[in-house]
């Protein structure tokens, strides 16, 4: 069975349905695999280019999924809506990935052996990348682009508040397969919102190698739980800015401001707020002020609620809080030592920043903090795959195997070993 219509129509056998999308990705996934890197470039090209001029379809599209979804929390709105200048970006960041080196068949650490033979390692695609995500039609072209460009096969799901949005974008990547010659069943997206199909999704182990979730941490334990096979995953996203006795002021006002609201509801803004006596006396006062003249409600410890008048009590839950909304947790801490002892406690290992000059106590903070994105001076919005020079990111990892951190093209490979010989035999 080939890639569905976008009509929306819902199949009478959910399971056979997603079954037989997952045996289609298999066997594209062959077909990838043997793909030449022009070959990819010029689909993702076709893509980028059928995004560009299928725009005000797809602003039409989203407006519709807008229009059902009626009145919700404005940091889902957020990640719902496209914009014209989201969609520019959509497509420049396929064409980002396909500047990118490709990274399949590549080779490292070729070396001879006593007995004479070479071993090394070639990087290889996955095979087939299950992507299940809520919101964000973006996510669509981003994940297409990265698994076309790494040989991997897709078979994606969004949210059903997305689907209008994410079919449209789906039309664009079939577009861009089929004119560079590659199959359209390459990148499937799942034309039906009834949530059978995701519990389907994970029980194809013999057809899917990986699932990515993207979305709430509901959708995130479910499939941890339920996947028959490995998961991609961050579950929270509980980042940390910690102002240390040496951090510059302006540098410190301008990160923290820029890390809470420069997107609410990203999983890489920050959601607490640390700081030493020191560095909070200097600079709280302007800084909670001007958060809380942005509309961010500040929950805060006693003696952070003795800087500034517009901090409520937090609670022992605000210091575990993702929040995903205009709130903010702050505390004062003695030292670098309980800022640490802080993070590890109540953090989720997602994207933690220093604002320090004190080169020993960011080298410490660098080396101690346990999380996929560790910063020095800088805002934890920078923990993206795009600003990473990943072209775009397939989700961010906060587990240690197989991948860490923003997932972009060769988080979504795996290795193999190679043995290059000239008749050698064991003895």
């Amino acid at each position: 069975m080939s890639q569905s219509s976008s009509s929306g129509s819902r199949p009478a056998d959910i399971e056979s349905y997603v079954a037989s999308l997952a045996q289609d990705a298999r066997a594209a996934s062959l077909a990838l695999a043997r793909a030449s890197t022009r070959e990819k470039n010029d689909a993702l090209g076709q893509i980028a280019n059928a995004i560009n001029e299928s725009g005000e379809g797809i602003l039409e599209a989203n407006r519709q999924d807008l229009r059902y979804a009626g009145d919700i929390e404005p940091a889902l709105f957020d990640r719902l809506e496209l914009t014209p200048a989201r969609i520019t970006a959509m497509a420049e960041g396929v064409l980002q990935v396909a500047s990118l080196a490709d990274p399949i068949g590549a080779i490292d650490d070729l070396k001879y052996r006593p007995s004479g033979i070479q071993v090394g390692r070639m990087r290889v695609p996955l095979g087939v990348v299950g992507i299940i995500f809520e919101s964000r039609p973006n996510v669509t072209a981003d994940a297409a682009a990265l698994c076309l460009k790494s040989g991997n096969a897709a078979i994606l799901r969004g949210g059903s508040e997305a689907q209008r949005s994410n079919q449209a974008i789906a039309q664009c990547v079939r577009q861009g397969l089929s004119a560079a010659g590659l199959p359209e069943t390459a990148i499937q997206v799942i034309d039906t919102p009834d949530r059978a199909a995701v519990g389907a999704m994970l029980r194809q182990r013999n057809a899917i190698d990986v699932i990515v979730p993207r979305g709430g941490k509901s959708l995130i334990e479910r499939v941890s739980q339920e996947a028959t096979m490995p998961v991609i995953k961050h579950l929270d996203g509980v980042c940390h800015v910690f102002l240390d006795d040496a951090a510059d002021d302006q540098k410190a006002h301008d990160i923290a401001f820029n890390a809470k609201t420069h997107r609410y509801g990203v999983c890489n803004a920050m959601e607490t707020l640390l700081a030493t006596p020191a560095s909070a006396a200097r600079i709280f006062p302007r800084l909670l002020g001007a958060l809380a003249a942005a509309g961010v409600e500040l929950r805060g410890c006693e003696r952070t609620r003795a800087l500034h008048e517009n901090v409520s009590p937090a609670t022992e839950e605000d210091w575990y809080a993702e929040y995903l909304a205009p709130i903010l947790a702050v505390r004062i801490v003695e030292t670098l030592d309980d800022a640490i002892a802080h993070i590890h406690r109540y953090g989720s290992a997602h994207t933690e920043s220093i604002v320090t000059e004190d080169f020993s106590n960011a080298q410490r903070f660098l080396r101690e903090v346990d999380s996929s994105s560790v910063m020095v001076n800088a805002s934890t919005r920078f923990a993206d795959g795009f600003e990473y020079g990943l072209g775009a990111e397939i989700g961010i990892s906060t587990d240690k195997f197989h991948a860490r951190g923003p997932v972009g093209l060769e988080g979504l490979t795996s290795e193999k070993w190679i043995v290059l010989g000239n008749g050698q035999i064991r003895e």
